[in-house]
């Protein structure tokens, strides 16, 4: 069967997943506004909720990566305030059906405030929305996500590191 688009499939703790063949540093930003609402794109990839993010480039460091992250996926131009979690649990994988690469999660999670630009869908989101932090649990989202933002939510607590 042929793939209309390439897809991005998470497994977890999974004995019938890939073989990791891969390790890429990426982050992960958890951007907040003004109202105390998070910033969640729609992947065009799966069609999951997630923050916005992605690999870091030769060359930059993690806050430029997280900043560029942000606004290449949603138009937002953020500042980057803290840092939520560090994920790098082998057990999470990621595959990329476009070229065969499996990941295995490396996600440094910071913490951000929206600066200016407004939500604007890129070919990596198909929908970005500004979400009341009560209602996130009704988005659909992957495992590793849900864990990244219900630590973040977990306010007072230490950046998690697993």
């Amino acid at each position: 069967m042929r793939e209309a688009m390439a897809r991005r499939i998470d497994y977890y703790d999974d004995p019938q997943a890939p073989k990791a063949n891969s390790l890429v540093p990426s982050v992960n930003v958890l951007v907040v506004n003004d109202r105390d609402e998070v910033l969640l794109i729609r992947r065009t990839d799966n069609g999951n909720w997630a923050a916005p993010g992605g690999a870091i480039d030769l060359g930059e460091s993690v806050p430029e990566a997280a900043i560029r992250e942000t606004r290449e996926e949603t138009g937002i131009i953020c500042e980057i305030v803290g840092i939520s979690g560090i994920y790098s649990d082998p057990r999470h994988l990621i595959h990329y059906t476009s070229d065969g690469e499996v990941r295995q999660e490396f996600s440094i999670v910071l913490t951000a405030r929206a600066v200016s630009g407004e939500p604007t869908p890129s070919s990596e989101s198909r929908e970005v929305h500004w979400i009341p932090k009560a209602e996130l649990e009704r988005y659909q989202m992957d495992r590793s996500m849900r864990l990244r933002i219900g630590h973040y939510l977990d306010e007072g607590a230490s950046p998690h590191i697993g």
